[in-house]
């Protein structure tokens, strides 16, 4: 089990570009964010602007919303998302069987650490970040993490999830609804100030967890926002348990 505290969060989707929208739609029906819009980034100058597609501009906002520490540099970052920028790769496959050359900035665009590297350029971050993909517990997997790094001395961490919808091609594979959204928490020691959590896993040995309408990711944030004290989760013959401490 790991705990730790979350001091302060950000997320944009379409339709949702504000916290307060944000903590509207946690207390409705939670319905999937849809659209086709972005973020605009205006403060980045038009020749790094243009390289940033869609999912990129919606993590980076995410983060520029929370990374507010006076220490930035002492705070790594991690990033996560289960599927990347796959639309990018399909597009690189298909140049690929059709024998075209492939574009060089397409392909460091497509890789997964793409974004984490693009916002340690834009906002001059030069300090610990890391990019992780794993599979359906990806943002699990990624709290994991946060958690080494906050007992190896970090004073917070920044997690940054964010995913897109998934090219039709792999409508047959999908396990889950895809959305586009990107939220970041700042994470901290659960001893400091904030919404306190805990997250427990064992192999699944109990009846089937209820399914989720929404995105894992997604579902993990409406869970933070929502104030509901447990969330389980299966995830790949893991059963994962969140708690909300008072």
């Amino acid at each position: 089990m790991i705990e730790f505290s979350v001091t302060g969060w950000s997320a944009w989707a379409p339709g949702l570009p504000h916290a307060q929208d944000w903590l509207d739609w946690a207390r409705g029906d939670a319905r999937a964010p849809s659209g086709d819009g972005a973020p605009a980034l205006a403060d980045v100058p038009p020749v790094m602007r243009r390289r940033i597609d869609r999912l990129g501009r919606m993590a980076i906002s995410a983060t520029d919303d929370c990374d507010v520490s006076p220490v930035r540099e002492n705070v790594p970052l991690v990033f996560v998302s289960r599927h990347g920028d796959v639309d990018g790769s399909v597009e690189l496959l298909r140049a690929l069987g059709q024998t075209e050359l492939l574009s060089p900035t397409a392909f460091s665009l497509s890789v997964h650490n793409a974004v984490a590297a693009l916002y340690s350029i834009v906002r001059k971050r030069r300090g610990n970040y890391l990019a992780l993909a794993g599979g359906a517990a990806s943002v699990e997997n990624a709290c994991v993490e946060a958690a080494g790094l906050l007992a190896d001395g970090a004073p917070e961490v920044l997690l940054v999830c964010y995913d897109g919808q998934l090219p039709d091609i792999y409508a047959d594979f999908a396990d889950e609804p895809a959305h586009a959204y990107a939220w970041c928490w700042r994470l901290a020691a659960p001893d400091q100030p904030g919404e306190r959590l805990s997250l427990s896993w064992a192999p699944t040995d109990l009846a089937p967890a209820p399914a989720s309408p929404l995105q894992h990711g997604l579902a993990v944030h409406h869970f933070l926002l929502s104030g509901q004290p447990r969330l389980d989760v299966e995830r790949e013959d893991q059963r994962w348990r969140w708690h909300r401490h008072a």
